[in-house]
């Protein structure tokens, strides 16, 4: 989600890694889509996070992910980068109980809120991994293993000498592109209008992808509006969405 205002990095393009649990930060070789922020967390997050990580948690690991033995089921999977305080995961997941739907997220304020969603809503459909998207995607997603991808206002980094940090660069959408099946969709939103045209411009020149509109798409009604999209708009900011099919 967009929250630059939170995040810092160092002029030369490395960032922290995100807060573990503990507090401390390893070292990873490729550059970080995200920054540094304190990792404060509500009591209710901080237990949801302890009691129900172990329940609806992926553990991050070298290896390619099951997905029938995950989920306990044979069903379309779609993977959403960024969950942000889940608000839009656990919409999605509660509107579409015939898809699995496994969430990324990296900061532990964030997964604890939608742990604590999941129990609520009673969804048996979203697993959550606390890990960095790239790897993620490359150590755990086997090759045209998903239904669908969803990266919704993701950082939008906007000094230009962090833009090296953004999340939508060539390498990892056609790292993504591999990832998702035939026919299976990305759909990325932003409200940063720079960085839509850097999104359209990558996603556009990536062969394993085609554009399901003539530039920006339509908000498809999939995508729930949030409070902060809301927000956004109060003030102004125009959301562009993104919808491209893998060939």
């Amino acid at each position: 989600m967009t929250d630059s205002d939170e995040q810092s990095a160092t002029d030369d393009g490395s960032a922290g890694s995100p807060p573990t649990d503990d507090g401390s930060a390893p070292a990873h070789p490729h550059i970080r889509s995200f920054g540094t922020r304190k990792a404060h967390r509500t009591p209710g997050q901080r237990e949801a996070w302890e009691r129900l990580l172990p329940v609806w948690g992926v553990p991050y690991a070298a290896q390619l992910l099951e997905l029938v033995q995950v989920f306990g089921r044979v069903a379309p999977t779609v993977l959403e980068i960024g969950c942000g305080m889940g608000e839009t995961t656990a919409a999605i997941a509660a509107a579409n109980p015939e898809r699995n739907f496994l969430g990324v997220e990296v900061y532990p304020a964030g997964v604890g809120a939608l742990l604590k969603r999941i129990e609520d809503q009673g969804l048996t459909n979203l697993r959550v991994i606390a890990h960095d998207a790239v790897e993620v995607v490359r150590d755990m997603i086997a090759p045209d293993s998903l239904a669908g991808v969803h990266i919704y206002f993701p950082d939008p980094w906007p000094k230009a000498r962090h833009h090296k940090r953004r999340l939508v660069q060539p390498a990892f959408i056609a790292l993504l592109a591999s990832r998702i099946a035939p026919g299976g969709t990305l759909h990325c939103a932003t409200d940063w209008e720079p960085y839509a045209a850097q999104m359209l411009e990558v996603l556009t020149a990536e062969p394993l992808l085609s554009n399901t509109a003539t530039g920006y798409a339509p908000r498809p009604e999939l995508r729930p509006l949030t409070k902060f999209e809301r927000r956004g708009l109060g003030l102004g900011h125009e959301v562009r969405d993104l919808v491209f099919v893998r060939r």
